[in-house]
């Protein structure tokens, strides 16, 4: 009897009050068509309850994300298939969504009567600003009566996943300097393009096939020269990710944390579009990887916190050994933190840094610290772009590719708005993306 009235609307319970007010009160007077009234109002939510509860409608229910996972700001849409599986031509059917609140308000839809064997699809978009992984569903469908007495609520099971990344840049391919790489003629080469190793001839032997024949150095040698077995390999490169919570500051689109975790993302997943085998390491050391590097990439960086950890001990012990390229996004640095970030740099491997200024800092203790720290990075062959969370990342990864063969000023005024301070060989500042004189070079 309870799960029976509990299934009645606030129009339902006042019929049912007003019906047992009037039906005392006919006996109390007596008054015998008051009391027929009276029941009238009793018996009428009690039926209809009855009679909804006894309507065995079978449903069936599919849900589609396209796409399940997208950066965020980005829209996805919601298809969700309802389908009447028994043989009974259901009523008007309520369907809501449920869904987070952080992604919008829930969804709400009214199904005209599905017949036998019939379906109905409900669509509609999904678009935040947070990261993070979001249960969507399950769905919720409301059987009401004619008279709105009654109103039942049953739930399907199936829920989906959407994977909310952080926010992807595309960033330009820059070119590295070839003496990063032990090479020897002074050119450029576009990262891109390493990765391959240049095919040395040999000369002809008996069971060599004529595919294998390298003509050019035939010509050359007056010899039937042929390729050597090529080992084909691709560049690797490290990304590492400062998640401490006192090396950032700040909150929303100003959070510092945001925009590193942004900024690690984009330049991952370009790395991997560009052929390289990378890594993702944090100050607690390095991500496991869990099938494709750019699943691994943005389903852990869709979910990623700030850690309690205050020693970038592990991350950067993990960095040494990780070898290749090596690409750090950073907070805040003490000179013991520098110093071991910036002995993880193994031999002529790359390493570039972004020094991410913290607005909590002071103005005169930033400027002292953001020098200190880009120093000690350059002096170990780092090359250091000093930048802020309204940074164009576009522009700080092109400032981290340019050949710098003198100091260069912090933007013209450093990242804190202190007057500009001159950095070490390879270090580089970005205010906006430009360079002192106005303009990005």
């Amino acid at each position: 009897m309870r799960v029976l009235f509990s299934s009645l609307t606030t129009r339902g319970r006042s019929f049912l009050a007003a019906g047992g007010a009037a039906m005392v009160c006919g006996l109390a007077i007596p008054e015998p068509d008051l009391v027929r009234v009276g029941a009238l109002l009793v018996l009428l939510p009690v039926v209809s309850a009855l009679l909804a509860r006894r309507s065995r409608y079978r449903l069936s229910c599919s849900r589609r994300l396209d796409p399940p996972r997208v950066p965020a700001g980005q829209p996805t849409a919601v298809t969700a298939r309802v389908e009447n599986i028994s043989r009974l031509r259901t009523s008007v059917l309520l369907a809501e969504d449920i869904t987070p609140y952080s992604l919008g308000s829930r969804p709400r839809f009214v199904l005209d009567e599905i017949e036998a064997g019939g379906n109905r699809e409900l669509s509609y978009q999904i678009r935040t600003e947070t990261r993070g992984k979001f249960t969507v569903g399950p769905l919720r469908i409301r059987v009401a009566d004619t008279f709105g007495l009654v109103e039942i609520s049953r739930s399907f099971r199936e829920t989906s996943t959407l994977v909310v990344t952080p926010k992807i840049v595309p960033l330009p391919r820059a070119t590295a300097a070839s003496s990063w790489l032990g090479e020897g003629d002074g050119g450029m080469r576009t990262i891109s393009a390493i990765g391959e190793d240049d095919a040395a001839p040999r000369l002809y032997q008996d069971g060599d096939g004529l595919r294998r024949v390298h003509w050019k150095s035939t010509a050359r040698y007056g010899q039937l020269m042929v390729r050597r077995e090529e080992h084909q390999w691709r560049n690797s490169a490290s990304v590492f990710l400062d998640t401490r919570r006192s090396a950032h500051s700040g909150s929303g689109p100003s959070a510092t944390f945001e925009f590193a975790v942004s900024a690690a993302a984009s330049i991952g997943a370009h790395l991997s579009g560009e052929g390289f085998r990378t890594r993702l390491i944090t100050d607690a050391g390095e991500i496991a990887p869990r099938g494709t590097f750019d699943d691994t990439l943005l389903d852990m960086l869709a979910v990623i916190s700030p850690s309690r950890d205050v020693s970038l001990a592990a991350g950067s012990s993990a960095l040494a050994s990780a070898g290749g390229q090596l690409i750090a996004v950073v907070g805040r640095l003490s000179t013991e933190d520098a110093r071991q970030l910036a002995a993880s740099r193994r031999g002529n491997a790359p390493a570039m840094a972004l020094l991410i200024a913290v607005s909590a800092w002071t103005m005169e203790s930033a400027a002292q610290d953001t020098t200190t720290t880009a120093d000690i990075l350059s002096a170990a062959g780092w090359r250091v772009a000093v930048v802020t969370a309204g940074t164009p990342l576009a522009s700080a990864w092109q400032v981290l590719h340019r050949p710098a063969d003198r100091p260069l000023l912090f933007g013209g005024a450093n990242a804190t708005g202190s007057p500009g301070a001159a950095g070490g060989n390879g270090t580089s500042g970005v205010s906006g993306g430009k360079e002192p004189g106005g303009e990005l070079r």
